[in-house]
């Protein structure tokens, strides 16, 4: 069986019948006891790759999630284990799929002892944020896995319950006494926040900053799979206080995360306004001299932070601004799967016009009569990537406030005068997200009053107008916007032009290689999440890989900072060294190698450096000021460069990589040559090429399905930076291209269409034979074709 409950007060159950078994422990052992096969896998031992089918993990579980549904419909399960080392990573989240979450979910509580066989090691997204292991362990009943639980006998009885009836004493540490590896209480002010969001897990996720008398500083981040369970935090100021959080110390700082039985409370940092907690839980203490601390906060607050202003008003914008808006939802729509439709008003006029996003009336839930009668009054809001999420569970007639919303002017083709844009970009950066705001906050009784004295126009007409007459009203710009797809092309061919257009039926019974001109419609693509089209291809082998993700860089980074630089390695003829001592608790030793230019050092920005000892971080601040920054160690003869998971070269917000399997690494002395030209231009190309590394260039990847009414095929998009006119190396680090690149994607194939009111596409393809084994297969890729330049 998949599931065995272990119990120390178990019944007789028949084995054969019965998911979920009950055993008794006899004289400390389980009956029946573990299969012989199975061994015991402590956590430091645990590492990716391993086969772990005869392999089992034992732990104590100390936080459990609710369970959940994935998108497939499968249940879902997540729970924590700790092991029994004195190791300062002593947790890992275990991941349980289909019925066996069923069965967990119902019979695992805190507390219990679990051992979990048969399971599966896969690098865990989470590990740098939540603090746990850096890879979770998965388990199903249909890969074989099985999950033995000794659940913890009660022995609290009805009196002893009823007895335990006055609260607890907490003690709370200022900021300025944290210890690493503790778990504390603590009080703190709010100096900034990031609303909660989706992480890359399954669990949402919040950060905070927090000072205190002390002027020390505390960034906590903090994760629950229940929203409602984070700290209802809304402005700047606002005082928290939180019971059993973890301190970790990283990089000289103290950071804060949740642990088992982590509590938060929030109250208004302003003065004179009530004490009165904000939490979802039902169940706390709140001692009177508590009061007088949240009070001395505030007051401490008032004259040492800056004070926030009141929030934008809608008729306060502008373009290129960056604001703060509370507002009511009145109609939101699905877009794409990476963005989001949200429709608000705050009872002010937009000074400029507005963008109004087409989509279907079928699409757009709120209330058609209302949203007419308010169409001068709102503004649309388009929500990106992890807060899509979010948007879509936000009910009609919400109070929200939404943080770091970026107003664009832009104008379209027909368009005589320019329009306002309102987006919420992907990401938390400066806060950026949304906050549902509960209807005793003040600002909201504020808000609402004036909503309800704003006068709204044609508030009479509306009632006369029939159903299919608000639908029109909706669908006019997508209906214009379809007509104009459906009779141009939005892709140019850049060469080739002597050829004409083959049917795509014909194509896919014809042999190859050969090539085509192709008029056809794109009606899916893959990665639906742009982010994951790029990769880095070696020209050389013709590999492709992933683009290594930050965290990989800063392990690599954190292992070479363990070897001193080599004081006999700085300056030498063609570099300048300068070292120094960071004044955080570590007190690293960081050393920068300038290279020179006829024994000279240049100005900053046509400067190569070489650091040792530095974070990615540190590194990424150089590159704004410098040229190009290499990262290096010291060796006993020379410097050399870092393992080639790494990059080799920074420039810009550039990471350049090389392949492994084709470089041949020579020394890194080679760089004086080329420190030696009249005018150095350390080009990544030169730099590789002195250096022996076959470089890898980053590329896009995708999946087109393509139609014309005679059939459809696949084919693949191999590029660099042709077809989208945007380069694959810059679309990671940039915000704007990644918003460019996903408007393109959605002029090519619109989300939600008709295949017949989907644009034209004019393209070049070739077909090419792979042999796998004995079998021949034809593939199809797009060349020699371009986005056109007015379709973004």
């Amino acid at each position: 069986m998949p599931l065995i409950i272990a119990s120390h007060v178990g019944v007789s159950v028949d084995k054969a019948t019965m998911p979920v078994q009950l055993l008794k422990i006899i004289k400390g052992k389980s009956e029946p006891p573990l299969p012989s096969h199975l061994q015991r896998e402590d956590l430091k031992h645990l590492h990716a790759g391993l086969d772990y089918t005869n392999k089992y993990f034992q732990g104590v579980v100390i936080l459990s999630y609710p369970q959940t549904k994935l998108g497939d419909g499968t249940d879902f399960f997540k729970i924590v284990l700790q092991d029994n080392s004195c190791a300062r990573i002593d947790s890992i989240n275990i991941l349980i799929y289909g019925k066996m979450a069923d069965d967990c979910a119902k019979v695992i509580r805190n507390g219990d002892t679990c051992i979990v066989a048969g399971f599966k090691l896969a690098k865990s997204p989470t590990a740098r944020e939540d603090g746990r292991h850096g890879c979770h362990l998965e388990v199903s009943e249909e890969a074989g896995s099985a999950i033995y639980i000794y659940a913890q006998p009660s022995t609290t009885t009805a009196s002893e319950t009823a007895s335990v009836s006055v609260a607890p004493k907490y003690a709370y540490t200022p900021l300025n006494h944290l210890k690493d590896g503790t778990i504390v209480n603590l009080y703190g002010i709010v100096k900034f926040f990031k609303p909660p969001y989706v992480s890359k897990g399954t669990d949402y996720c919040s950060v905070v900053t927090l000072v205190d008398q002390s002027n020390a500083k505390l960034t906590c981040t903090l994760f629950n799979g229940n929203l409602d369970s984070l700290p209802k935090i809304y402005k700047i100021g606002d005082i928290v206080r939180f019971h059993r959080i973890k301190i970790r110390e990283y990089n000289g700082q103290m950071q804060g995360i949740t642990s088992s039985g982590f509590a938060s409370l929030t109250f208004d940092g302003t003065v004179g306004t009530p004490v009165v907690p904000r939490t979802s839980s039902k169940a706390y203490t709140f001692m009177d001299e508590e009061e007088k601390t949240v009070e001395e906060l505030r007051i401490w607050a008032a004259s040492n932070l800056p004070i926030s202003g009141p929030a934008a008003k809608l008729s306060g914008v502008r373009p290129m601004l960056f604001f703060d808006l509370t507002c009511q939802l009145v109609g939101k729509a699905k877009v794409d799967g990476s963005s989001f439709l949200l429709k608000v008003w705050d009872g002010t006029k937009c000074p400029y016009p507005t963008w109004r996003i087409p989509v279907e009336a079928r699409d757009l839930e709120g209330e058609k009569s209302l949203l007419h009668r308010l169409r001068n009054l709102t503004v649309d809001i388009l929500a990106y990537d992890n807060h899509v999420q979010l948007a879509k569970s936000l009910k009609i007639g919400s109070f929200l406030r939404i943080y770091s919303i970026h107003t664009k002017q832009a104008s379209a083709e027909n368009e005589d005068v320019s329009h306002v844009e309102f987006h919420l970009h992907g990401g938390t950066c400066y806060g950026r997200g949304i906050g549902v705001l509960p209807e005793s906050h003040p600002d909201v009784k504020e808000l609402k009053t004036f909503l309800e004295s704003v006068e709204l126009a044609d508030s009479q007409s509306v009632d006369s107008m029939s159903s299919l007459e608000l639908d029109s009203t909706c669908n006019s710009i997508a209906d214009i916007e379809s007509q104009r797809c459906q009779q141009l092309s939005v892709t140019v061919l850049t060469d080739h032009q002597d050829l004409s257009n083959t049917e795509l039926k014909t194509i896919r019974n014809s042999r190859a290689p050969q090539q085509y001109r192709i008029r056809a419609k794109l009606k899916t693509f893959k990665p639906q999440k742009l982010y994951q089209s790029v990769k880095l291809h070696c020209s050389k082998c013709n590999s492709l890989q992933e683009v290594p993700n930050g965290d990989t860089f800063d392990l690599i980074l954190q292992e070479c900072a363990v070897t001193p630089s080599n004081p006999e390695l700085h300056s030498t003829s063609w570099y300048e060294s300068v070292m120094w001592t960071t004044q955080d608790q570590k007190q690293r030793k960081i050393t920068i190698h300038f290279v020179k230019h006829d024994e000279m050092l240049l100005y900053p920005e046509d400067t190569l450096l070489m650091i040792e000892g530095g974070t990615s971080k540190e590194i990424w601040k150089l590159t704004r000021r410098f040229k190009c920054v290499i990262p290096v160690r010291s060796t006993k003869n020379d410097l050399e460069l870092l393992d080639l998971s790494a990059p080799f070269l920074l420039q810009g917000k550039v990471k350049y990589y090389g392949c492994k399997q084709c470089s041949t690494l020579k020394p890194i002395k080679n760089l004086s040559s080329l420190a030696a030209e009249p005018r150095p231009s350390w080009e990544p190309t030169e730099i590789a090429q002195a250096l022996g590394i076959e470089p890898l260039q980053y590329v896009f990847i995708m999946k087109f399905t393509l139609v014309d009414g005679t059939g459809a095929l696949n084919a693949y998009l191999f590029d660099y930076e042709k077809f989208f006119q945007i380069p694959a190396s810059e679309i990671l680090s940039n915000n704007f291209l990644q918003q460019k690149m996903q408007m393109t994607m959605n002029t090519l194939s619109p989300p939600g269409r008709k295949l017949d009111d989907l644009p034209w596409l004019e393209c070049f393809i070739k077909s090419y034979n792979i042999t796998d084994g004995n079998k021949q297969q034809v593939y199809y890729q797009i060349f020699d074709t371009t986005v056109a330049e007015d379709v973004v």
